[in-house]
């Protein structure tokens, strides 16, 4: 069972280094292997947090992060995870499913609309009003995380397109604020109790492989593989939510 998580936990930090959506891989091997959805979270956050940081180090070595931006906004996607992990353990967070599915298909629509959106950075700073909303829909998706998680990257990473950067600028900025919320969110799981360690490392250590050999592919092939690789993991995304609604009781 360790060995089939370790290998999930490699090609989950493959995919989600790059344009997130690991969880879709990570969380159901935790659940498959006998846990509460609960623990799974918790432990799925402590992996992931791994990840998160590995793909980080990896886009900030190769350039492709704007450092004064996303310093501004960590401690804003820190704080609305850490809020929405809290609220999580008061409120049920099924009834997000439908309008994830909402969301997750406008932006797939819009990306596929706009042929060459992201293929060229046309970010040349924030104004007192992008700044304003860049830093709200930051909060929002960082307690969405916490609260619910399924698609974050994707969320980020079309934030970060939407106020100029490439793809490949979008996607370190946003594996920045997911590492933000990731530990946030873990911190909290941790306070609960809610982590299996014995499994939570050995997943953090493949995930670290995984997200260095993810971010490495994407840096060196650039633009025209992250773009295709969004669209694609945020398509199986909706397929996975769509699911979920049709067949809730055996599924995350």
């Amino acid at each position: 069972m360790l060995l089939f998580l370790i290998v999930a936990a490699f090609v989950a930090a493959f995919i989600d280094s790059t344009v997130g959506g690991g969880g879709l891989v990570s969380l159901p091997a935790l659940l498959f292997a006998g846990m509460t959805p609960q623990l799974a979270l918790g432990t799925n956050k402590l992996a992931a947090s791994f990840s998160s940081l590995t793909s980080t180090v990896s886009f900030l070595f190769s350039g492709k992060i704007d450092r004064k931006l996303v310093l501004a906004l960590f401690p804003v996607s820190f704080i609305g995870s850490a809020l929405g992990t809290y609220t999580v353990t008061l409120l049920p967070s099924g009834f997000l499913k439908p309008l994830v599915v909402i969301l997750l298909t406008l932006m797939t629509v819009y990306t596929l609309v706009r042929k060459n959106w992201g293929i060229r950075s046309t970010y040349r700073g924030l104004t007192f009003k992008t700044a304003a909303l860049t830093g709200l829909s930051t909060f929002a998706i960082g307690f969405y995380d916490g609260f619910f998680g399924p698609g974050t990257g994707s969320f980020f990473i079309f934030v970060m397109l939407l106020i100029g950067f490439d793809f490949l600028f979008a996607a370190g900025n946003a594996k920045v604020l997911n590492f933000a919320s990731n530990l946030a969110s873990l911190i909290m799981f941790g306070a609960l109790g809610g982590i299996h360690y014995g499994y939570g490392i050995p997943m953090g250590i493949a995930m670290i492989a995984g997200a260095l050999a993810g971010s490495r592919v994407a840096i060196r092939k650039g633009t025209a593989y992250v773009k295709p690789l969004f669209i694609a993991v945020t398509a199986i995304l909706i397929g996975k939510q769509l699911w979920d609604l049709i067949a809730p009781p055996h599924h995350w």
